[in-house]
């Protein structure tokens, strides 16, 4: 029997990226079984991230919960990784002395040496080697038609709200020849859409045979790989959409049209004391430029409600640069200071309760606008990739469309997963869409 391995993940897309890199690599190393039930794991790891509010704390409460399996069984091993490991470091053992290892995001290659330290002290690395953990990245194990692929991490941008510069270091790219083999191994494994990730993924600078490649070059390399139907990438910085990248969407039909490309707010002024380096002149012109080239494209966005100085007028601009660019979807919080940062130090006189009310009027037009475009795709017929069974109803299959959206359906042939089908949208619901296989329809109206 093999070594049973649980793992849970907090965060973003990147986490999610190096979590599946984590278990390829301790597979690769000993006999590891995934397991979805902590209580029967001998191996233990959260991935942690330090975003959101009071993210140290929810990791510690965690901990406590794990404890009580350690205590069950004391050959259990318990690792903390991710964001929180960084920004903690050893503290960790001090809050939870039953912890057995500490390492960070660029560290994730290191787990099995970790693993076999017996002195905590040498359980620990929350180091940057960003290039190495690159080099040291095993092989895909695909699970799936879509996976993620890393093309840069880290952060150089210093926004004053933001931790990322601080637990995952400066911008670092990965060598293209990497990427494009990995892209090339996923399509052999079944994979047919392709999401780029990174911190700043349009960020992504690497020099070779002295010329400069950007993000622009790698969609248009991929594009061309026989096999690869869609292309996304996650997340961007508006300051890297750049004319080239831009200019993409015209010609690269795999490239999805759906962006997501954090604004943050619709305030000049919040704008600056975040540290954004843009305003939101120049945020509409990248909309301009993007709906010029390819009309129909949908994009989300990120906000932070109740920045430490925001004002009723502030608040206003935001909402009336949403109403402006009709976002298809958000993520948005009210703001919480996270340890470390400049905007930490910031006077913040708005109460929560009224930041909380900005947060729910801003969340419910950003539902209103989503609902709208939903209702729009009713009757239309969407080339929709197949994912896996629908997490609601299991006698249905569960598909995405090109903007994103989550279509449930009936089916007859179970070998349609991971194909790209048209489906006819039925009915639109806030947070997803029914439909009917649109062959099927044919073959009712013959």
């Amino acid at each position: 029997m093999g070594t049973k391995l649980y793992i849970k993940t907090y965060g973003c897309q990147m986490n999610e990226y190096d979590s599946q890199k984590t278990v390829d690599i301790l597979k690769q190393d000993s006999n590891i079984e995934e397991t979805s039930n902590p209580e029967e794991a001998d191996i233990i790891l959260l991935n942690t991230c330090s975003i959101r509010e009071k993210a140290e704390e929810k990791i510690y409460s965690e901990l406590g919960r794990l404890n009580k399996l350690k205590i069950k069984n004391p050959n259990l091993k318990i690792g903390v990784g991710g964001c929180v490991a960084t920004q903690e470091g050893a503290k960790i053992f001090k809050r939870a002395p039953y912890v057995d290892l500490i390492y960070g995001p660029q560290t994730i290659h290191k787990v099995p040496a970790l693993l076999k330290k017996e002195h905590k002290i040498e359980a620990v690395d929350i180091s940057f080697p960003i290039e190495e953990k690159f080099d040291s990245l095993p092989e895909s194990d695909a699970s799936g038609p879509s996976s993620f692929v890393a093309i840069m991490e880290g952060c150089s941008k210093y926004c004053s709200f933001c931790v990322v510069p601080y637990t995952r270091g400066d911008e670092v790219s990965r060598k293209p020849i990497q990427i494009f083999d990995e892209v090339a191994r996923l399509i052999e494994k079944g994979v047919s859409e392709i999401t780029f990730v990174g911190q700043n993924v349009n960020a992504y600078k690497h020099t070779l045979n002295g010329r400069t490649l950007g993000l622009s070059d790698l969609i248009e390399v991929c594009a061309g790989i026989d096999g690869v139907e869609r292309i996304r990438y996650t997340t961007s910085h508006p300051l890297e959409m750049t004319d080239d990248l831009i200019e993409v969407y015209s010609h690269v039909p795999q490239l999805v049209s759906q962006l997501h490309l954090p604004v943050q707010s619709g305030s000049n002024d919040v704008l600056t004391r975040m540290k954004r380096n843009y305003s939101r002149e120049h945020y509409l012109g990248i909309i301009q430029k993007l709906r010029k080239v390819r009309p129909n494209i949908k994009v989300s966005s990120d906000f932070i409600v109740g920045f430490p100085g925001e004002t009723d007028k502030d608040f206003q601009l935001t909402m009336q640069l949403i109403d402006e660019v009709e976002f298809d979807a958000s993520f948005s919080f009210v703001y919480s200071p996270r340890p470390g940062t400049p905007a930490s130090q910031l006077e913040d006189p708005v109460p929560l309760e009224e930041k909380k009310e900005r947060l729910s009027i801003l969340q419910g037009r950003i539902d209103e606008l989503q609902l709208m475009y939903a209702q729009e795709l009713e009757g239309s017929i969407q080339r929709c990739l197949v994912g896996g069974l629908s997490r609601k109803n299991s006698s249905q299959l569960q598909a995405r469309t090109e903007c994103n959206r989550v279509v449930n359906f009936d089916f007859q042939n179970i070998n349609i997963l991971g194909k790209l089908v048209d489906i006819k949208i039925i009915k639109a619901h806030q947070r997803s869409l029914t439909g009917k296989l649109f062959d099927i329809l044919e073959q009712e109206s013959a």
